[in-house]
């Protein structure tokens, strides 16, 4: 994995701890597709929970697997604009409940039992991870000054 830059004022690590969406950009026959997605940042991975059923982009992770990523946290208030652009490989993986339950965590929060009914029994032949080996990482903050009409 090659950091080609980085001019995020915190370290990057801690980006990808928050919880924001990746948009998951992948080809398809019938042109790119884009996925938002809950994540987890792991072992120098992407992973993302994925259902199998009435989804149709863990079956283009398997069909192409060369996939770009981006996160992006913005908040327009303040003029916080800070970017992490990914290029790499997506593969499926086999459900990792231990691994599925952290990310749910970073969303969800630690009490499960406060978490909605359907996250809490997952049948794992249902789901897989997908598994994103970035190559490249590019992180920036865009950030600008707010204007004062924005300010709250």
């Amino acid at each position: 994995m090659e950091i080609v830059e980085n001019s995020l004022d915190g370290d990057l690590d801690e980006f990808l701890d928050r919880p924001l969406f990746c948009f998951l950009g992948q080809r398809s026959e019938g042109g790119p597709r884009l996925s938002p997605l809950w994540f987890l940042w792991e072992d120098g991975a992407v992973w993302n929970v994925a259902r199998l059923s009435g989804r149709s982009y863990p079956d283009r992770v398997r069909r192409y697997p060369e996939s770009a990523l981006a996160v992006v946290d913005f908040e327009p208030r303040t003029g916080r604009v800070e970017h992490v652009g990914m290029r790499g490989t997506a593969a499926l993986e086999p459900y990792d409940e231990g691994r599925a339950d952290r990310l749910f965590r970073k969303y969800l929060g630690e009490d499960r039992a406060e978490w909605p009914a359907m996250f809490g029994e997952i049948d794992p032949d249902g789901y897989r991870l997908v598994r994103f080996d970035p190559e490249t990482i590019v992180a920036r903050d865009q950030s600008y000054p707010a204007p004062a009409g924005t300010r709250g």
